[in-house]
């Protein structure tokens, strides 16, 4: 079997755009592999096909060999752009060498250690402003069965907050606590917004309503940063996922900035890179929570990698979409007790709509962290996806 084709496809989802790759065969066999990048895609496709001349020709069996040599042969080898292209390759290998062999793809990788993984939900809080439109919203997704919600309470922040601020935040969070109660588990997402007092002081504010995690409290440019805020804060620090080497989550473990660590399967060079991330953290036994925002394809790559590793602690699942979503790919995902069930298809157990997918073009898209849009994720047209049973 050789490879004789890459193509990308970049699909507007209505906040960035899903960039899907498809690996194709001699003898039929295709994988499929995601890298999507907000506010980059174009950029992020154009590196993926700057590296099919190397791969045509070549054995789709030999995915480590691949991509330690595209790895060395990118002079500038780290960086978004260059681990996400790696990424997505990954994943489409590894899909085709399970659906060949006839065995998920996890089975290629050491076997599934659990049946199932927790998961929390994200995007629920589309179009929310008050604190009571968080709070029905928040209802209304226990009620669909998650028992986990993350979400950014502080508006178009930066760095700093007035005092009125920073309560009209902790109203929200107060709000959402009152309305699901105590059996569900609250994670606040900062979006690298503060500085370190600023950080420090939401954290000691967030402690009585005992979140799970606060997410990345300060930018992610400085680690020394993040341990400070972690050595102050009274309730669990989470951060990694605008972290890309493996060496700078070695440095986010050695100087104790975490205590929970989020690589993104596809922002880090894939499956392989992340299970190497995940075994340096299990060594001082640190839970790993992975970013996993983003299109179906790479909630495929994330069970798979979720399915093969023993630290992990939580899911992330967007729980809105475009309704497209369902067009563009045969994803097969089943929620239970707010838990995601790990499938048993060949592969990736996923493959994308070439059709569909060229139906739904690129729309480029602005950032909407600190202009006070933070909550109309995909709000134009997004729909509940992720149903718990």
């Amino acid at each position: 079997m050789k490879i004789t084709k890459l193509k990308t496809f970049v699909v507007d989802a209505a906040r960035a755009n899903y960039v899907f790759l498809k690996i194709y065969t001699d003898d039929g066999v295709t994988g499929v592999g995601e890298g999507t990048i907000e506010m980059g895609e174009k950029t992020l496709m154009a590196r993926i096909m700057e590296m099919e001349p190397y791969l045509l020709g070549k054995d789709p069996f030999q995915i480590d060999l691949h991509l330690q040599t595209l790895l060395r042969d990118s002079y500038w080898r780290t960086g978004v752009y260059n681990r996400s292209a790696l990424a997505a390759i990954d994943g489409a290998l590894l899909d085709i060498k399970g659906k060949a062999l006839g065995v998920p793809a996890y089975d290629l990788l050491g076997g599934k250690q659990r049946d199932s993984i927790r998961c929390y939900a994200n995007g629920w809080f589309a179009g929310a402003k008050t604190p009571d439109d968080f709070a029905a919203l928040a209802k209304q997704t226990v009620e669909r069965g998650f028992r986990a919600l993350k979400w950014d309470p502080f508006g178009s922040a930066w760095l700093c907050q007035t005092r009125e601020q920073r309560h009209e935040a902790m109203e929200i969070v107060a709000a959402v606590r009152d309305a699901v109660g105590n059996g569900v588990d609250l994670l606040i997402e900062g979006h690298g917004r503060f500085d370190v007092a600023t950080a420090t002081t939401i954290a000691r504010d967030l402690a009585r309503f005992d979140p799970a995690f606060f997410e990345e409290p300060v930018p992610p440019d400085s680690i020394d940063a993040l341990a400070q805020v972690r050595r102050k804060s009274p309730v669990p620090i989470a951060a990694g996922e605008r972290c890309f080497e493996i060496s700078r989550f070695w440095e986010l473990l050695e100087k104790e900035a975490v205590d929970i660590l989020q690589p993104d399967v596809t922002h880090v060079g894939g499956i392989s890179a992340a299970r190497a991330i995940a075994s340096m953290a299990h060594a001082r036994f640190i839970p790993v929570a992975p970013h996993n925002p983003l299109g179906p394809v790479a909630n495929a790559m994330t069970l798979t990698f979720a399915a093969t590793v023993p630290n992990i602690t939580w899911l992330e699942t967007s729980v809105r979409d475009v309704p497209w979503r369902r067009d563009v790919a045969d994803e097969h995902v089943t929620l239970k007790d707010g838990h995601m069930l790990i499938h048993d298809e060949p592969g990736l157990g996923i493959d994308i709509n070439e059709e569909a997918c060229e139906q739904h073009p690129y729309k480029p898209y602005t950032q909407n962290l600190f202009d006070g849009r933070v909550t109309q994720v995909r709000i134009a047209s997004s729909v509940p996806y992720f149903q718990s049973l």
